[in-house]
């Protein structure tokens, strides 16, 4: 008699990695990242189950975007009052928090459901070079462009 093998949550291995976002796209360095947190690289990856590994972006600050997206695409917040809504050009983020932008593109490729928002603790984003996650002994991930 065969069986499906079903994967369990306490079954699943998580690794680190660590991806240098200087001089990469914004969409293909997203979408990669958003594979890896899925974990649609590994060959358990069931879509009800995270699965994913960790993943850590440094030099967020380095990242390339393409065309004019840098003066026409605008990020916005509401504050729930009539006519309190703010917008800011994507120039202006990147000055003033560089992270934001990171996260932003990788949440947007993940499902939206409970499932979703738990994959994107596991994504720490970072200005810099530095770190803070040496203890748990990353590895350096290089991007392909196979995407």
């Amino acid at each position: 008699m065969r069986t499906t093998a079903i994967t369990k949550p306490l079954e699943v291995t998580r690794k680190w990695f660590v991806v240098d976002a200087a001089d990469q796209s914004l969409g293909r360095l997203s979408s990669q990242v958003a594979h890896i947190l899925r974990g649609k690289h590994k060959p358990i990856f069931a879509p009800n189950v995270d699965v994913g590994d960790y993943v850590i972006i440094v030099n967020a600050d380095k990242v390339q975007v393409t065309g004019n997206k840098l003066d026409q695409k605008h990020y916005w917040r509401h504050s729930g009052y009539l006519g309190k809504k703010k917008e800011i050009k994507m120039r202006e983020m990147i000055k003033k928090n560089p992270e934001f932008i990171l996260m932003h593109a990788v949440k947007g490729m993940l499902p939206k459901n409970n499932l979703g928002r738990q994959m994107l603790t596991k994504v720490h984003v970072y200005a810099g070079p530095e770190h803070k996650h040496e203890a748990q002994k990353p590895e350096t991930l290089v991007l392909s462009d196979k995407y």
